[in-house]
């Protein structure tokens, strides 16, 4: 059946509110499959009026990524959901480098979609989607034993406890297995947040590497979010995979977006590593050509990177990379930094077909 539409005046009407106040809701991606044509919003005749998230947000608590992640988007989510392209005929999303997934959360928080997939190169962190999709109650029941055992314990035995998990985590992820993937998810979940700063990071072996931080009262078992995101994640496909993979995925119905390893500012700033791989410049180059082929199929896509003028006014490198596509610079803030003073706000790329 063919979708009906009305205009902003008329659901403002139907809805009880201004006209202005559906237009911001459809400008916060708020009202599903509107679209603007002209200068004009049109609402399909069946949408919902959505909840006022002023007066809600006391009572509901949005879904969020469950590990910090190096690179991750939340910060930067306002300056993402201006380029959502979703409208009518964008019924279908991809993540190929998934992350911590707060473009992924935010998305399936706030759009009704007909098929979602994303992936990652990383084993550890797609076994522990899987895990919260399939069998987040038996996670839990993990992570609230680990969080009753590290939060009453001194500094030292916290270090004690912590080291004899990463060892263990070590241990399990060199030997995989159907019995062993949920407490891999858990103790990965543990990790980070009870490490130095939130970090997941391996070293050639493929050995988590990253010291105990010093947090007081870490939330290692958050309930209701893990709860929430199970819920969200019952119609996502997950697979460990290269990005290549989302190919047979996308087609013209497709918002693909893609957050790579990001391309060192400098000759030190290389942070080692999500994977045992890196990400050098001819798999930047690589990536920017397969990218273009999904646009020429009609596919929306977006891609996030760094901004190499940062550090260099005539490095053109994404310039070149991307011709023909849109590049854009926003502000973002540099979460992670060995040098407080290096922390702060830098130009960051998204780069568009549309």
């Amino acid at each position: 059946m063919e979708t009906t539409y009305i205009s902003a005046k008329e659901a403002a009407t139907k809805w009880g509110i201004s006209q202005r106040r559906v237009a911001v809701l459809c400008s916060e991606n708020r009202i599903s499959n509107a679209t603007m044509v002209g200068n004009m919003w049109l609402i399909p005749k069946t949408a919902l009026k959505p909840e006022d998230a002023r007066l809600s947000e006391v009572n509901s608590k949005q879904i969020k990524p469950f590990i910090k992640w190096v690179g991750g988007k939340t910060q930067l989510l306002p300056e993402i959901r201006k380029f959502y392209p979703f409208s009518p005929r964008i019924t279908k999303y991809a993540e190929p480098f998934v992350g911590g997934g707060a473009v992924l959360f935010d998305i399936l928080g706030s759009t009704d979609l007909q098929e979602v997939y994303i992936s990652d190169l990383n084993s550890e962190l797609i076994n522990s989607y899987i895990v919260i999709r399939d069998s987040v109650t038996e996670l839990l029941g993990i992570l609230q034993q680990k969080q009753n055992e590290y939060l009453p314990l001194d500094s030292e035995k916290r270090k004690e406890h912590f080291y004899a998990q990463r060892d263990n985590f070590n241990k399990l992820k060199h030997t995989p297995s159907e019995d062993n993937r949920i407490i891999r998810a858990a103790l990965m979940i543990y990790l980070n947040k009870t490490c130095f700063n939130g970090l997941y990071r391996v070293n050639r072996r493929g050995d988590y590497n990253v010291p105990m931080g010093a947090y007081k009262q870490p939330l290692i078992c958050d309930k209701e979010n893990l709860l929430s995101l199970s819920k969200k994640l019952q119609r996502v496909k997950i697979q460990q995979a290269n990005y290549k993979e989302v190919d047979s995925f996308a087609d013209e119905n497709t918002f693909v977006y893609f957050d790579p390893p990001y391309r060192p500012l400098t000759k030190t700033a290389n942070f080692t590593s999500y994977t045992e791989t890196d990400f050098n410049d001819a798999e930047q180059l690589e990536l920017a050509g397969f990218i273009k082929n999904l646009s020429s199929r009609g596919c929306k896509v977006l891609a996030s990177n760094s901004d190499p003028k940062n550090a260099d006014k005539n490095d053109n490198f994404f310039d070149n990379a991307y011709s023909g596509l849109n590049i854009h610079r926003v502000q973002a803030s540099r979460m992670i930094n060995s040098k407080g003073s290096s922390r702060g706000k830098i130009s960051e790329l998204l780069i568009s077909n549309y």
